[in-house]
């Protein structure tokens, strides 16, 4: 059949979908074909992928993975190590295949057809258990060296921060993990709890998040005056408190700006937790926003 297979593949879950052409917008509806615990081996993988292109008789194929893709090779992935220097392509013969970190499929479905449409220039921050990123300059994805554009977790605003081999300083300080140590201070059970007590009239748990918010507009000053961007996208499950984390977010953001950069835009990713699938559609169908490496 005429259309493309896409696979976001995660540390947990894989998902796969037909997608007979690119998604118009975030409420496309894909037709679903798979989604299970994620793969304990390259085996069972690609004997599950394999089955599936079989059984569609698509010859295009987008996988979003949770690390580091050059090209079409999975360079590093932590929580799927069997795929480290893995040459996808070569896995499926005769399939077209387009692979790329999670993060910045993501940023490919708002840039195509979401929260970034309409913009050459945006960041993408995907804010939940960890911090992944994707940055789109003059209307392309950019990948960096190996595909290591996509680790903007590790991103620092203290000269003093000594620094950690396993977990980088943004990270630490603002996923969602750090929002859990801020509730478990705060005797609440995680960082749900936490926007949840925020809402309530908690004081002290908005201003945790508050903090949080400051920490990440302190850091993203540095990104947008690098690449002059003009949009931030909040993905992930942070991104439902926004609300709450967003003015402490601009404000220090502004802060550290000149005049000429004030303008950037602030906004949630309009597709949810579809969008690195929906980006592995776009990337298989050759939108012109991923081009080539």
């Amino acid at each position: 059949m005429t259309g493309a297979l896409a696979v976001d593949l995660g540390g947990t879950n894989i998902r796969a979908a037909v997608f007979p052409r690119a998604p118009l917008g975030p409420d496309a509806v894909p037709e679903r074909r798979l989604h299970a615990a994620a793969p304990a081996s390259l085996d069972r993988f690609v004997t599950a992928i394999r089955a599936l292109l079989d059984e569609t008789a698509v010859t295009a194929l987008g996988i979003a993975i949770p690390g580091l893709v050059e090209g079409a090779t999975c360079r590093w992935a932590p929580n799927l190590s069997w795929l480290d220097g893995v040459d996808l392509e070569s896995l499926f013969p005769g399939v077209r295949v387009s692979a790329a970190n999670d993060a910045q499929f993501s940023l490919l479905a708002e840039a195509a057809a979401g929260a970034a449409r309409g913009t050459g220039n945006a960041i993408l921050l995907a804010i939940g258990t960890g911090i992944g990123s994707g940055l789109m300059a003059d209307g392309r994805i950019v990948r960096g060296v190996g595909g290591a554009a996509v680790s903007f977790g590790w991103a620092c605003a203290r000269h003093d921060e000594p620094g950690d081999l396993q977990h980088g300083w943004l990270e630490r300080q603002a996923s969602g993990r750090a929002l859990d140590r801020a509730a478990a201070r705060l005797g609440l059970a995680s960082g749900a709890a936490l926007v949840e007590a925020a809402r309530a009239g908690n004081t002290d748990a908005l201003a945790a998040l508050e903090a949080a918010g400051e920490i990440l507009g302190a850091a993203l000053a540095g990104a947008v005056a690098l690449a002059g961007t003009e949009r931030i996208v909040i993905a992930g499950s942070v991104s439902a408190a926004l609300d709450l984390i967003g003015p402490a977010l601009l404000g220090k953001l502004h802060a550290h700006l000149p005049p000429h950069l004030r303008s950037v835009a602030l906004t949630p990713g309009a597709f949810g937790a579809h969008a690195a699938l929906c980006g592995a559609a776009f990337a298989a169908h050759q939108h012109p926003i991923w081009g080539t490496p």
